[in-house]
């Protein structure tokens, strides 16, 4: 009787489904393609900046970066981002907290609200502070009575900027924080803790490296915009030009091995970028499996 049972059971295995996958030439054509098409569409592109900013020699591509205009650009990008980037971030937070934590009415249009600029084109976005501020806009009179400019200036810029990343630190943090729940801030208040400590000793640790990564998408939408900045800036050379700005008036004046010289630096800010995301993703990656 035993054996009858030993060859019905391996009967039975050899009937049973084996996992189902992808041969091994459909799994490499897949990736085949799959590199192919980043190559030619992401790799290609970003190896030509560095040939053509290289292509009359270093010493052009160290001259193109170094002088007066670049670093007004390089400086005016950074200054620009190192305020957009901690405004949104305390907003994401901010927002995310009270979305997540608690139920209050219009909670649905907060939410449309932080999404808008994804839907608004920043061409838009710029042109709405233009007839807001501007010298014929709703407050533009009163700002110009008191000597105070908006756009054609740095304060333009920051707007714009701060618009268009608006929901990136945000948008992070509002699914992460809702799945978390609310249970362990409600522990935490019923052994006394107060709302800062709240956050600091249990919100803030569980939401880090979501934080993190929020603000480095926002950092990277911050450094590259364009569309809305440019139409705040007024495109003045040495004073409203970001490195995007610069980069195109380099290019329609012809000066191409300039521009691109201009460009890779944008190209090794994405890069570090990129490194830095990945760097929290792992850490992410690595706190998760903990968990």
């Amino acid at each position: 009787m035993a054996g009858a049972i030993t060859v019905h059971t391996s009967h039975e295995s050899s009937k049973r489904p084996k996992h189902i996958t992808e041969s091994a030439p459909v799994k490499w054509t897949l990736i085949i393609i799959a590199m192919l098409f980043l190559g030619v569409i992401v790799l290609l592109p970003l190896v030509s900046v560095f040939v053509e900013a290289l292509k009359k020699g270093v010493g052009v591509y160290i001259h193109a970066i170094t002088e007066p205009d670049a670093l007004s650009a390089l400086k005016l990008t950074l200054i620009v981002a190192l305020i957009a980037v901690p405004v949104n971030t305390i907003f994401g937070v901010a927002a995310a907290w009270a979305i997540s934590k608690f139920r209050f009415r219009g909670k649905n249009i907060l939410i449309t609200l932080i999404d808008l600029p994804f839907a608004v084109s920043p061409v838009i976005s710029g042109l709405i502070y233009v007839l807001m501020f501007g010298a014929q806009g709703f407050l533009g009179p009163w700002l110009d009575h008191r000597g105070i400019q908006i756009i054609f200036a740095v304060p333009g810029i920051v707007l714009a900027t701060v618009f268009v990343t608006v929901p990136f630190v945000a948008r992070e943090l509002i699914p992460l924080m809702q799945a978390q729940g609310i249970q362990e801030e409600e522990a935490a208040a019923s052994l006394g803790a107060k709302g800062w400590q709240i956050f600091w000793k249990v919100t803030l640790p569980n939401i880090k490296w979501g934080l993190l990564y929020g603000v480095i998408l926002c950092n990277a939408r911050a450094m590259g915009e364009f569309g809305a900045v440019s139409v705040v800036s007024g495109h003045i050379r040495g004073e409203t030009n970001t490195l995007p700005l610069h980069i195109e008036i380099l290019y329609n004046e012809y000066q191409f091995s300039a521009s691109f010289a201009v460009a890779s630096l944008l190209v090794m800010l994405a890069v570090v970028t990129l490194i830095v995301k990945s760097i929290v993703e792992w850490k992410s990656g690595q706190q998760a499996a903990k968990d």
